[in-house]
């Protein structure tokens, strides 16, 4: 009789397997390797980001697709180190510029675009290049999200208790979530995917809207979000964007999540400065607070907020609605919802999303 592995050794081997992603580029052979993240940009500028590794070789035979390369690999990833002061060359479709990693070796590239990109696609590729002192090349490719010509708005949505129960700040607690967790004990919202995937397409279906994403986790669990955002169904976009937490003498602690938070959705406002925004968030941190200052900075750019309520504390609504009383004279509308429905019914009500797309979200399962 086969033997049938249990659901927990499945997980376990599931885990493993996107732990290790990240490693295989190097087939086994180590030295240095890029790790680039998703991009995004106009048809005027693109913006990179990622990370060059000093990664071991591996010493004894280890099959590529085996339990015992993917421990190997995970192994491998605990002991590489980041390559300070590497240059590394970005080409997307004939346009091209050189950085030079910072000493944890991450990479943080803006590229004038002065040859036009394919204005028929929604994903571009780009080449990242780094010349070796024995004149090898290693080459990476990195995708990036440009907005097409129809699309007539931006989403900016937080992750942690947004679009997935708690767990990004806490990696163990998520990463059990996804991986061990029966099907029925949800990670993500019930109807977040039906949600996000009627604000992708809009009313007419036809908008391919820039979904971008922010967290307040590291970006050492950039492969687990993936993961989770294929598992659900929700839209992938550019994970905009995870923070660095790896203490250092220049910067002792992480920033502030809402700083964080803030910066990232003033430097989308400023590339996407024809288009106005949809921000959702949740009750639990500082999103309201951050995104009301937003909306006084920026007026008339934000069309509504959404706010998930994820607690019961009565004077916390409060405070929440007085704040979308406040941003109302700005153009915006803000509603703390206490589940996907009603932020659907909302964005029906305003033609952002179609009646198929609000029903979609009506009759996702209750995740009970």
């Amino acid at each position: 009789m086969p033997h049938t592995p249990r659901p927990i050794s499945k997980a376990l081997r599931k885990l493993l397997h996107v732990l290790a992603r990240p490693m295989k580029s190097d087939k086994g052979h180590g030295g240095i390797v890029v790790n680039a993240y998703r991009g995004y940009g106009s048809q005027r500028e693109v913006f990179v980001m990622g990370r060059v590794f000093r990664q071991l070789r591996i010493g004894l035979p280890a099959p590529e697709g085996t339990l015992y390369r993917d421990i190997v690999d995970v192994f491998r990833r605990m002991l590489r180190w980041g390559a300070k002061h590497v240059e590394i060359t970005l080409d997307v479709e004939g346009n091209r510029t050189q950085v030079t990693t910072d000493r944890d070796g991450y990479f943080d590239i803006h590229l004038p675009l002065s040859k036009s990109l394919a204005p028929d696609q929604s994903w571009h590729t780009g080449t990242l290049d780094i010349v070796m002192r024995d004149e090898r090349t290693v080459c990476a490719k990195v995708d990036i999200y440009i907005p097409p010509a129809e699309v007539d708005l931006v989403v900016i949505s937080d992750i942690d208790d947004t679009v997935m129960y708690t767990g990004v700040a806490n990696k163990l607690k998520m990463m059990y979530r996804l991986f061990f967790r029966k099907a029925h004990q949800r990670v993500a919202f019930p109807g977040v995917a039906e949600l996000y995937q009627a604000l992708f397409v809009g009313a007419d279906g036809q908008r391919r809207r820039p979904l971008l994403y922010v967290s307040r986790g590291p970006w050492s669990i950039y492969e687990v979000l993936e993961e989770f955002f294929q598992r659900n169904n929700i839209p992938i976009g550019p994970i905009l964007f995870l923070r660095e937490w790896g203490l250092t003498l220049q910067r002792p602690l992480p920033r502030k999540s809402e700083d964080h938070k803030a910066n990232l959705i003033q430097q989308m406002l400023e590339l996407y400065d024809d288009l106005p925004f949809v921000l959702i968030g949740d009750s639990g941190q500082h999103d309201p607070e951050t995104y009301a200052r937003i909306v006084r900075e920026y007026p008339g750019r934000i069309k509504t907020i959404y706010i998930r309520s994820v607690n019961q504390d009565a004077s916390r609504h409060e405070e929440i609605e007085a704040l979308g009383r406040e941003i109302i004279d700005a153009g915006c509308s803000l509603l703390l919802a206490a589940d996907s429905v009603s932020m659907a019914e909302h964005a029906f009500d305003q033609e952002l999303i179609s009646a198929a797309g609000l029903q979609a979200v009506r009759q996702a399962p209750s995740g009970n």
